[in-house]
């Protein structure tokens, strides 16, 4: 027999059930990662005693200032990421809650995702030494760069290895650093034709910057408003879009000439 409750019955009702699902859902595990500001890498320099960049056929300048890789720190994938991590993570600026299938790919084992994220990197390392060297229109030189970054995983790093090799092999193109000396940060995967592409963490990536010295950071044009979201205080945000456009906005801001794009 079916009978029509009051409103106060009705919630007196679903009390218990609504109870017993948030105390389930505070001890199992859910589908995300707790991801935080992670280690920053100055390409130009070592990293862990090694040369970041290593260059051979052709001559290498000396250089000043830094170009900083960014990363993000994130929960291992077996790792149990519960209810009470996900709202103490919501309420903190230096910790983010990630959907797990955006940090790691789905389905695979600790060290299929290891593997996959080592193939990533390297791949990243290929591309952006071609995309440098197309730049430069050196491709056909029989310059051979090796690139080290030990303990770092996927391809977020592509554009700050290609502003690398280009500043060890031609600087601003007048002689000066791409960095005009400062510390100079970003992100960003990159592309042979040296498109540069977004990857998530922006807004991590740019605290990581800051606490290590950074006062610029390039961000991929289509992250300018997850960059600005909790922007730290003296990080200048440039966006881009190419390796060109990301060589021309330091040119200008080094050289104070020309016109330094701003989210």
């Amino acid at each position: 027999m079916l009978s029509r409750l009051t409103r106060r019955q009705k919630a007196a009702g679903l009390a218990v059930p609504v109870a017993a699902l948030l105390a389930t859902a505070g001890f199992a595990p859910l589908p995300f990662s707790v991801a935080q500001p992670g280690m920053t890498a100055d390409v130009l320099g070592e990293n862990k005693g090694e040369q970041v960049i290593t260059i051979s056929g052709a001559p290498v300048r000396e250089t000043g200032g830094q170009l900083r890789m960014t990363t993000i720190e994130a929960t291992s994938p077996d790792t149990r990421v519960g209810l009470p991590d996900v709202i103490d993570s919501w309420f903190s600026t230096d910790r983010a809650v990630m959907p797990r299938d955006s940090v790691y790919p789905s389905g695979d084992s600790v060290t299929e995702i290891e593997q996959y994220n080592r193939e990533q990197m390297e791949a990243s390392q290929d591309e952006a030494t071609r995309a440098a060297l197309n730049y430069l229109d050196r491709e056909d030189d029989g310059i051979q760069v090796t690139l080290e970054l030990a303990d770092v995983g996927g391809p977020s790093a592509g554009l700050l290895f290609s502003l690398g090799i280009v500043d060890k092999l031609n600087g601003d193109g007048s002689g000066g650093d791409l960095t005009g000396g400062r510390v100079v940060a970003g992100t960003g995967t990159i592309d042979e034709d040296g498109t540069v592409g977004p990857v998530g963490g922006v807004p991590l990536k740019t605290q990581a910057a800051r606490r290590d010295g950074a006062t610029v950071f390039l961000v991929p044009r289509d992250e300018c408003s997850d960059a600005r979201a909790e922007l730290p205080e003296g990080l200048r945000l440039v966006p881009v879009t190419t390796l060109k456009g990301a060589v021309d906005a330091l040119v200008a801001l080094e050289q104070g000439t020309g016109e330094v794009p701003s989210c």
